[in-house]
């Protein structure tokens, strides 16, 4: 005697695996762009930590040279140099600088723009109390 299968006994139908499709992609964008947010505001803290080395090297040599001028910012690490370019604004004086981290293309940073530090210790960006 042959024996038929019960009816509810199938498998999954076609809908219920594009549904869990969608759903397993939508989960995967949200994942990669929370990734990507991260990754930014993690750059973002390196170059920050970049600054602030910087002027802390500037008041370390005011004080051997008593001037600013004629200082060079040590480089910073390659995880700031690959998407920050970090320099002073213009060229130091006798009593002022400002340091300037400007993102490159590979570093969208659209909420904070160019971060930067002076001597006084002010911090600039579009948005310094979010980005600072």
């Amino acid at each position: 005697m042959i024996r038929m299968r019960a009816r509810g006994a199938r498998g999954f139908t076609l809908i219920e695996l594009l549904i869990a499709m969608a759903i397993v992609a939508i989960l995967a964008t949200i994942a990669v762009a929370s990734y990507d947010f991260a990754m930014v505001k993690t750059r973002r803290a390196a170059a920050k930590g970049c600054l602030m080395e910087g002027a802390q090297f500037m008041e370390r040599y005011y004080t051997l040279h008593f001037s600013y001028a004629d200082a060079e910012l040590p480089a910073c690490s390659a995880d700031v140099t690959d998407f920050y370019a970090v320099g002073f604004a213009d060229d130091p004086t006798v009593d002022a600088f400002t340091i300037q981290a400007v993102p490159n293309e590979r570093q969208d940073d659209a909420a904070c723009g160019t971060l930067s530090v002076d001597d006084t210790g002010v911090k600039g960006a579009d948005d310094v109390a979010a980005c600072w």
